[in-house]
């Protein structure tokens, strides 16, 4: 007779079995026994979606977490969508321009198209829905496969989108347009249709971008087939400056885009800068003093158990690693440790910008040995490999209770020199700390660490400024994450400018920071 362990072994052999044969992250009922099923679920293995549909869980994660859904959102989509329609659907227009423009953010509620759907919404968890849409479905030609999930080519959806989509979702919008290289196949679908209206639109859209010449030819072209084209500007705003024509990455574009349309209302709400201290040692001494509070709370935020007693012994080599401490003391150590010597590299990062370097070449040059020292000793007492401390991530990683999916690790290669040539022309320091800090967590260039490393970024930037280093509290984590939330989802820099904003004013005005306790 089986154990219980040994019926469990069972039944995750069978679960794995099924991975491995479709790399599922969505499981239907029937896809497994029921014996499976039942014992996978009842030792958290699997997670119910809906009623006949699950996908993997680890049982250590807590009741009620929304990281497991938001980590299989789009895949599950895919299967689901899938299995009711087979290859009649699509998603919407615009949620396809959302979605080839980079933005893996989990909406409240997806919109689908297929001639077989019922016009009705469909309940999933947390929140979130999807609204299936009687309609027909535009040509073959037209549709592209990524990821599983059918989307509209660029040009079809541009031509099929609401003209609200331009107001309501400007960054997603411009960054597909920023990738196109000439009209021919927007012409093409235009002259096809007889769009003469849309096409005054897209000419005026293309026009707010900077790419006149893209502009220029729907307007002559379509007026030279006989049509008459009326040209309008469907967006509210306008970038203050355009961007090389020749960069196709839309996550680039929308870097930049974010940047200048967060740039206003950081200005509004932040301090302003004291401007860079001439007495650099002076200034240095007084982070070395903060050092106590900042790696306690720094670290109590990304969940690691330190004491000031702790920090204290590691930062002056009183620690012994191979000490015979449980696995969880040793981690807390290893982190301690870690942050110091982080800490230590940021110092000199620090020096250089106060003697007048400029901070976004710096943090650009350093952040590797920044990063390197987090882990330096994991990596010395084999917890990570050598290679782990390599560069930039290579596998998909997702945050905590967030519906902000980060980048793969391919746009990662061109998001992050992005934002440090950003930093490295931007003139306001509250504008390099502000977006310094948001963009890299936003990115989230490596797959632990990204907290502790944006935090190191925007005090880099605060130096360059002239700004005090400043601690975020864990006692405001909520707050903290929060505000990092509304800007990554909903584009709202507002509360989390003016979190920082509030964090600074203290140490200007010389409030003390929370103890390390």
């Amino acid at each position: 007779m089986p154990t219980p362990a040994e019926k469990l072994a069972q039944s995750l052999e069978a679960l794995g079995q099924l991975q491995q044969a479709g790399g599922k992250a969505a499981i239907r009922a029937k896809d497994l026994s029921r014996t499976h099923r039942e014992r996978l679920a009842t030792n958290g293995f699997l997670r119910e979606v809906m009623k006949g549909w699950y996908i993997p869980s680890r049982p250590e994660e807590i009741a009620g977490e929304s990281t497991p859904w938001y980590a299989s959102f789009w895949s599950f989509c895919a299967a689901y969508l899938n299995e009711r329609f087979g290859a009649a659907w699509c998603l919407s227009p615009e949620q396809s321009l959302s979605y080839l423009a980079g933005n893996r953010t989990v909406p409240r509620q997806l919109m689908v198209r297929s001639p077989r759907a019922r016009n009705r919404i469909t309940a999933l968890p947390h929140n979130t829905s999807l609204f299936d849409v009687r309609a027909t479905l535009p040509n073959t030609n037209d549709l592209e496969l990524l990821d599983d999930l059918r989307l509209f080519l660029p040009e079809a959806a541009l031509i099929a989108s609401s003209p609200r989509i331009f107001s309501s979702n400007s960054t997603d919008i411009r960054a597909v347009l920023l990738t196109m290289r000439d009209a021919s196949s927007l012409l093409r679908r235009l002259l096809e249709g007889g769009h003469s209206t849309i096409a005054g639109r897209l000419a005026g859209a293309f026009r707010n971008c900077g790419r006149e010449r893209i502009a220029d030819d729907i307007v002559k072209t379509m007026t030279a087939a006989g049509y008459e084209v009326r040209e309008s500007d469907p967006f509210a705003d306008k970038p203050a400056h355009f961007f090389l024509a020749r960069e196709t990455s839309p996550y680039v574009h929308r870097i930049q885009l974010k940047w200048q349309k967060m740039r206003a209302p950081i200005l509004e709400m932040f301090p302003q800068a004291p401007g860079r201290p001439r007495a650099v040692e002076s200034y240095l001494k007084q982070v070395e003093d903060t050092y106590l509070t900042d790696a306690y709370h720094s670290l109590s935020i990304e969940g690691y158990r330190v004491t000031p007693e702790l920090i204290e012994r590691v930062r002056t080599g009183a620690w012994n690693p191979d000490a015979n401490l449980d696995d969880r003391e040793q981690r807390n150590a290893m982190a301690a440790r870690g942050y110091w010597q982080a800490h230590q590299a940021v110092l000199d990062s620090i020096r250089k910008v106060l003697q007048g370097e400029n901070a976004g070449e710096v943090a650009d040059h350093d952040h590797g040995a920044w990063y390197r020292e987090l882990f330096a000793l994991s990596v010395a007492m084999g917890l990570l490999k050598p290679a782990d401390l390599a560069g930039y991530r290579n596998a998909q990683v997702y945050i905590r209770n967030s519906m902000h999916v980060p980048m793969n690790s391919d746009a990662v290669r061109d998001a992050l020199p992005a934002l440090f040539d950003l930093l490295r022309e931007e003139q306001e320091p509250a504008v390099r700390v502000v977006l310094g800090h948001f963009l890299f967590v936003y990115i989230h260039p490596y797959m632990d660490g990204n907290g502790r490393m944006g935090r190191f970024l925007m005090n880099v930037m605060l130096s360059s400024g002239g700004y005090p280093w400043t601690v975020v509290p864990v006692g405001e984590r909520a707050a903290y994450m929060s505000a990092l939330e509304e800007a990554s989802v909903h584009e709202n820099i507002a509360p989390f400018a003016r979190f920082l904003g509030g964090l600074v004013d203290k140490g200007i005005r010389g409030d003390p920071y929370p103890d390390a306790h």
